[in-house]
């Protein structure tokens, strides 16, 4: 048999339990068509040898199982505020940035990775922002994606000033003593700021989305799921999907997509009384598409619902108040009564679930709502999911893994952001935060995922983060107990994102006749000291190069 292509001189670690390792694979239409014997008598249209490389070792495709992928793409070209250290380097950034706008009067000062944490706790003073930019708008996301930073100008066009403006449900314009705006706004109330740019036309879509995954074929991804699109303060253009076939059709795609629909972007159906367990009513889009509807490149996934906010901004729903924020245990963003309706007539309209719940009593209302419609309508298309579940109590654990409900935590979030998550839940909650060892011996289906912007996409140091679980400040989060093994970590990130995103089928572990979706790495992440120094060699997607480090060199 003649085969599109052999990739042999590396170490190859499938995953997969019945032929764990294997030293050559061979390749046809996109798919695997062997292994090492299976190969012999076969010839290839290519041999790509990597023993050139000592030590290489192949991978299945790295999944992120919840990212934020067109807002990244679109944020490539807005000020990076991560690097600026004191309030005044921010300031310096934002002047340049409104010098560098003067010849452009319709252009926004637009900035991201805003954190806190790098100026003594503080937030922007409106009046300076003011003085920087004048009457041109002025967008500024904070790293957790929660909360935007604002002037005047901007509130003036969004209707704050007007007399009777009321804070829109879920959210907040956040005011000082003296009643005048911060700045800050939280929650569902960035959309005031969001509408002013929305939506996004097509051709923007489609360069973020080419930009973005170029970027994540460097990282080794493979396949990611965009975790909410088309409506709500998460979504870009109520055509977002069209961009996304677009991208593909034109090969600006570079891994392969799952989308998320936000629950707002769902509407009333009326269909057969038979239908829609035996309602004829339901939530979903128009034709009766659910989850699972695509191809192996571009499909959809569960609906996507945020219930509560974020944690570094003390806006996630906890069922004991935050260190230092006495009387504040953040708060959901809807009613409890009004989520319940919602999300059953989207799940009765055969649509599976992802609820965003990061506190723990976000996370008992989840899961409460998940249980109750899998118990009356039984399972959909895909898992049922619990996006984050980022302060999760003990009997919680033990009550997803019961259930079946996938859960996606962020290791990558350990390094950067654990220290501030530990000074907000304190010692006694400091177990609680993004759990790993605790949830794989629960037999929960753990997806790993980087909510990228929110931290980047290096799933080598994600790995690392999920073993050693080291903040900045050198403390294990959670203790020791909590790491996971260097398999169990890799199995996060390809196994269990393929189960939680229904795709087990066809990716997660390197098998005959599954997707030809691999990473070549400079090393074992199974034995390397530290799995996040090991470099990407190359990616490949259907078997074909998205990325290869030796073309770079030639």
């Amino acid at each position: 048999m003649k085969l599109d292509s052999i990739i042999r001189g590396a170490t190859i670690l499938t995953l997969d339990r019945q032929r764990p390792t294997a030293h050559s694979m061979g390749i046809l239409d996109g798919r695997i068509a062997g292994f090492d014997e299976e190969l012999e008598g076969c010839t290839a249209e290519s041999i790509d040898d990597f023993a050139g490389f000592g030590g290489a070792t192949i991978v299945p495709g790295f999944i992120d199982a919840h990212c934020h992928t067109t807002w990244w793409g679109l944020g490539l070209s807005a000020v990076d505020l991560d690097p600026a250290r004191g309030l005044d380097a921010l300031y310096a950034l934002l002047a340049r940035e409104t010098a560098r706008l003067a010849d452009e009067p319709d252009e926004w000062v637009k900035g991201t990775g805003f954190n806190h944490k790098h100026h003594d706790g503080r937030f922007p003073d409106i009046r300076r922002l003011d003085e920087i930019t004048g009457e041109r708008p002025m967008y500024l996301r904070h790293v957790s994606g929660h909360l935007s930073i604002t002037n005047s100008a901007t509130l003036r066009l969004a209707g704050v000033f007007e007399p009777g403006f009321t804070n829109p449900l879920g959210g907040a314009v956040l005011r000082g003593s003296d009643g005048y705006p911060t700045g800050v706004i939280e929650e569902s109330a960035q959309s005031l700021i969001q509408n002013l740019l929305l939506p996004y036309s097509v051709p923007q879509i489609v360069q973020a989305l080419d930009d973005a995954t170029t970027r994540y074929a460097e990282q080794g991804i493979t396949s990611f799921t965009e975790a909410g699109i088309g409506a709500g303060w998460i979504g870009h253009s109520p055509i977002e999907v069209q961009a996304y076939q677009q991208a593909h059709r034109d090969g600006r795609l570079h891994a392969r997509a799952q989308l998320m629909p936000t629950l707002d972007a769902l509407r009333p159906l009326t269909s057969h009384p038979a239908d829609m367990h035996g309602t004829g009513h339901g939530n979903g889009i128009d034709l009766g598409i659910s989850a699972g509807f695509g191809n192996d490149w571009l499909s959809l996934g569960p609906v996507k619902v945020f219930m509560d906010g974020s944690l570094l901004g003390a806006t996630a729903a906890v069922t004991e108040d935050y260190c230092g924020h006495p009387h504040n245990s953040g708060y959901l963003l809807d009613s409890p009564q009004s989520y319940r309706e919602r999300v059953t007539d989207a799940y009765r309209a055969g649509w599976p679930i992802a609820l965003h719940a990061i506190g723990d009593a976000a996370i008992d209302l989840a899961a409460e709502i998940i249980i109750e419609c899998q118990d009356t309508f039984g399972r959909n298309a895909l898992p049922n999911r619990i996006e984050h579940f980022g302060i999760s109590r003990p009997d919680q654990v033990a009550l997803v893994a019961r259930a079946g409900i996938a859960v996606t935590p962020q290791a990558g979030f350990i390094g950067p952001l654990g220290d501030q998550f530990a000074q907000l839940v304190g010692s006694d909650r400091e177990s609680w935060l993004y759990r790993g060892q605790s949830l794989v011996d629960a037999g929960v289906i753990v997806a790993g995922s980087s909510d990228l912007p929110v931290a980047d996409n290096n799933v080598r140091r994600a790995l690392q983060s999920s073993v050693d679980r080291k903040t900045e400040n050198g403390l294990v989060l959670g203790g020791p107990e909590e790491g996971l093994t260097p398999e169990d970590a890799l199995r996060c990130y390809t196994e269990g994102a393929a189960t939680a995103t229904g795709t087990i089928d066809s990716r997660g572990t390197l098998a005959r006749g599954k997707l030809a979706d691999f990473v070549v790495l400079s090393g074992s992440p199974l034995t390397a000291t530290d799995i996040g120094t090991l470099d990407i060699i190359a990616t490949g997607v259907d078997g074909r190069f998205s990325f290869d480090s030796r073309a770079l060199t030639k």
